[in-house]
């Protein structure tokens, strides 16, 4: 069986970084949003004697996360198959957009389905989260809160479809260098009171986003203060975009890439055409209806009933 699937990009919305866990990961808060920019994945699977997975990508990758998913996925389900990946990437690399995570969570999706196995929604969410702090929000799409180390999910009202440019201009940041000059306190208190302000405001953005224009809410990225000091002209992006209507403007995840949201598609158009070719991509939100749509549109029969089963 041969099916194509999409794998969508994400944004933070929002992403407050508190104290660093004993564990070595650091305590969040986030808002995940899909946007339209998105990789395609084409699968063929066949049953076999022997376990065999192979990849060809356009762009390549040291460690796929695709084959570690296959690899997993097939263990879990107990069963042996050749299976052949043809990625096709259009998510920029280590830009803070999640394709590598949202390339996995495809597998965790699509492979159970043209297996025409069930995987538990709890042991998807448990390989999701060996594979990536954001693979488990791309088995959802849409707009979603992030806590603990970004697995925990909880659902927020779908955004509108809303123009944004997202621009990634191919800087590349050290996440782990981003979250060492933030310089977090290592402690194993949930929430301290020197962290209330921080989650005062979350909370407001998660309560207030149904109803609410986004340049109205107070929406930050903990990383810019430390990735734009190192990486100027990522500021200097950002600030462009300011200066071309959008509101707001920010960085996503740990960086490279900074977006700006538009009030309508032709000024988003229009804004990215300042920007060199090939670094300005006019996309779109993707609410979760729409998320789930593309992929049992892609999926077809093998969907079932129980994608997306939570």
């Amino acid at each position: 069986m041969q099916v194509s699937v999409p794998s969508f990009a994400k944004l933070n919305l929002d992403l407050r970084v508190l104290d660093k866990r004993p564990d070595g990961y650091h305590e969040l808060r986030t808002v995940f949003q899909t946007i339209s920019l998105k990789d395609n994945l084409v699968i063929e699977f066949n049953f076999a004697k022997r376990t065999q997975i192979n990849i060809t990508s356009s762009i390549e990758i040291a460690d796929n996360l695709v084959v570690r998913a296959a690899e997993r996925v097939l263990d879990t389900l107990k069963i042996r198959a050749e299976v052949r990946f043809v990625l096709r990437k259009n998510i920029p690399l280590g830009a803070g957009l999640g394709g590598g995570s949202s390339n996995a969570a495809a597998v965790l999706l699509a492979l159970p389905a043209i297996a025409g196995k069930r995987l538990p929604y709890r042991e998807e969410v448990r390989l999701a989260e060996t594979l990536g702090s954001d693979v488990p929000f791309f088995l959802h799409g849409g707009t979603a809160a992030g806590v603990g180390r970004g697995t925990e999910l909880y659902p927020l009202p779908d955004q509108p479809s809303r123009p944004i440019v997202v621009v990634a201009t191919g800087i590349h940041v050290s996440t782990a260098e981003a979250y060492s000059a933030l310089k977090r306190n290592v402690t194993d208190a949930l929430t301290l009171e020197s962290k209330f302000p921080i989650l005062r405001e979350f909370q407001t953005i998660a309560w207030t986003l149904d109803g609410s224009s986004l340049e109205h809410l107070p929406l930050k990225n903990d990383f810019e203060s430390v990735v734009f000091a190192r990486h100027p002209e990522l500021a200097a992006a950002a600030r462009k975009l300011w200066r071309l209507g959008a509101k707001p403007a920010l960085m996503t995840g740990s960086g490279s890439a900074v977006f700006g949201v538009f009030g309508a598609a032709s000024e988003a158009k229009a804004a990215a055409a300042r920007f060199a070719p090939g670094t300005a991509f006019p996309v779109r939100f993707v609410s979760r209806r729409q998320y789930r749509g593309a992929w049992r549109r892609a999926l077809g029969p093998a969907a079932g009933a129980s994608l997306f089963a939570e």
